[in-house]
């Protein structure tokens, strides 16, 4: 009798449950398929065991879908180091700084001496810069959390480890912040690459 490994069962779990949900793998576990770099070569991204990390280093300052997506639920897990920082950019442009022109959902090591001093719409599960998560549920430094996206015209909610940590109206945030992406309809998914090693994986989108 043919015995397989425990992974591929848990992977083949994963992906009929996404599938039966009606969500789509976005990362194949193997490559870069579907992806493509942004602002230099994905040349800082590397794929071991069905996980995609970043190494910190030179080259694309992040890495995108090359499908557009406007609503949206995404769901994707993520590991950040000590004083760790990336982001997942949503209904980004090509062209411009994806946080600015599009929107970035926080992936910060919230705890790390390095970023005792920020503001709160810039911790993990924030539309950086724009609004903050409604409370605090991330895990320390080195261990895989969860987060969750839906984009649904003019509302982006964000869940953190099973937690919904943010209910944003895009359209009551535009009226006082001057961010563009705010009103930006239909973007690239992308993963964000800020000078700091962090890994993603399970990567699985809907479209609405």
């Amino acid at each position: 009798m043919r015995i397989f490994p425990v992974s591929l069962f848990i992977f083949l779990a994963q992906f009929g449950i996404a599938a039966e949900n009606g969500f789509q793998p976005l990362f194949n576990g193997k490559d870069l398929t579907g992806w493509q770099g942004m602002g230099g070569p994905t040349t800082n991204w590397t794929i071991k065991d069905d996980v995609l990390s970043c190494t910190g280093k030179g080259g694309s300052k992040w890495i995108a879908t090359k499908e557009v997506f406007a609503d949206f639920e995404l769901s994707i897990e993520f590991n950040i180091p000590v004083n760790g920082n990336s982001g997942v950019f949503i209904r980004a442009p090509e062209k411009g700084a994806a946080w600015v022109a599009g929107m970035e959902i926080q992936v910060l090591d919230d705890y790390g001496e390095k970023w005792k001093n920020l503001k709160p719409a810039q911790f993990t599960g924030s539309i950086y810069a724009v609004q903050a998560p409604e409370k605090r549920v991330t895990r320390k430094a080195g261990e895989w959390q969860s987060m969750r996206i839906r984009c649904a015209g003019a509302k982006c909610d964000v869940w953190i480890n099973g937690e919904h940590v943010l209910k944003g109206d895009l359209a009551e945030l535009s009226k006082t912040h001057r961010q563009p992406g705010l009103k930006q309809t239909e973007g690239y998914i992308g993963l964000q690459n800020h000078s700091s090693p962090v890994h993603y994986r399970n990567i699985h989108i809907k479209r609405l």
